[in-house]
């Protein structure tokens, strides 16, 4: 079965409620569930030192209205390592929204540490009174190390971002990183961790972009860069992400959360084919994006039609970074009532 086609096959699994072994096989789910013990305790269970919660007001001094986003997912959502709030991936993106947009916004966190897809659920229940113009989700590496199977993961992120997108509210997706980075997981689970992870990311692209949210790959989140500098841009548990990890994360992220609202250059607006960017079938740009990290995934139309005969049309952007923004900490003035 190609890439493309197991992917489909895993994002209908989740679609219509199965489980999804036969995906990856019996055999494999069983290696990876006795190996993924082995990873955990090198890794460590997460500490009880919370990291620095983000909500807040960002740009100070700028004009109105503001944006409202909202942080959801795991630990890689809330900055887990690092000490200073400015640090964290919610003031990264909030800070680098408000410099490229010129418009304040606040920012309320909801992202736990430790949380798999299934608590997403409780996430959004939270995150929709706050009536966010976006939400910016982070998931999927708990998942695979505590074995969930990938169409059970798939089902919790579709739902979450079809009620987000039934709210009104713009959805963007970072999926699975490649955790065959990661030193702690040895072989031969770490060959078994990177076709696991990345199976996910390409049925997530797939799920999202069909529930009307987008997607940005980010793989092993700064290609080369991680394996060239592990001590730079890894925390002190070698998992997450350190102050720079995290700094690179955002700076994937960010274009397409401007992209989401609307906040690019009229030129960036189209696809431009030198650069790689077009529309493809759904499962084979999610495939392409798994590859290639800071590949954003979009709804597309051809002919005025969303979708052609291997399913929907998707738009493959990878979006020009910009300069790097400088994190600031957040005003924690009152919540901006609902419009």
């Amino acid at each position: 079965m190609g890439k493309a086609a197991a992917a489909r096959r895993l994002a209908a699994t989740a679609a219509y409620g199965g489980g999804g072994l036969s995906v990856l096989g019996a055999g494999l789910y069983g290696v990876l569930t006795a190996e993924a013990r082995l990873a955990r305790k090198a890794i460590g269970e997460p500490g009880d030192r919370k990291p620095p919660d983000a909500t807040g007001w960002y740009g100070r001094g700028r004009p109105g209205p503001a944006y409202t986003m909202a942080l959801l997912g795991d630990s890689s959502a809330a900055g887990y390592g690092v000490e200073r709030v400015e640090d964290t991936p919610g003031a990264v993106l909030a800070s680098g929204l408000a410099e490229r947009a010129d418009r304040r916004v606040y920012l309320k966190e909801f992202a736990v540490v430790g949380a798999q897809s299934s608590a997403l659920a409780t996430q959004v229940e939270k995150a929709l009174p706050v009536e966010p113009d976006i939400a910016v989700i982070l998931i999927g590496a708990n998942d695979v190390t505590h074995t969930v199977l990938p169409a059970a993961s798939v089902r919790f992120l579709a739902e979450a971002v079809r009620r987000l997108r039934d709210a009104g509210v713009e959805v963007v997706v970072g999926t699975c990183p490649d955790l065959g980075t990661i030193k702690p997981i040895a072989p031969p689970l770490r060959q078994v961790a990177r076709a696991w992870s990345r199976r996910l990311a390409t049925a997530q692209a797939i799920t999202v972009v069909e529930a009307g949210g987008r997607t940005v790959s980010l793989g092993s989140i700064l290609g080369p860069e991680f394996a060239a500098a592990p001590a730079l841009l890894f925390g002190p548990d070698r998992f997450h992400p350190s102050a720079e990890g995290y700094a690179s994360l955002g700076a994937v992220m960010l274009p397409s959360i401007l992209a989401a609202l609307g906040v690019i250059p009229d030129e960036e607006a189209t696809p431009e084919a030198l650069r790689g960017e077009g529309v493809l079938p759904i499962a084979r740009a999610a495939v392409e994006a798994a590859r290639t990290p800071g590949t954003e995934l979009g709804g597309a139309e051809v002919a005025g039609a969303p979708r052609g005969v291997r399913g929907l049309w998707v738009e493959l952007r990878h979006r020009r970074r910009g300069p790097r923004t400088e994190s600031e900490a957040p005003d924690h003035a009152e919540a901006p009532d609902p419009a």
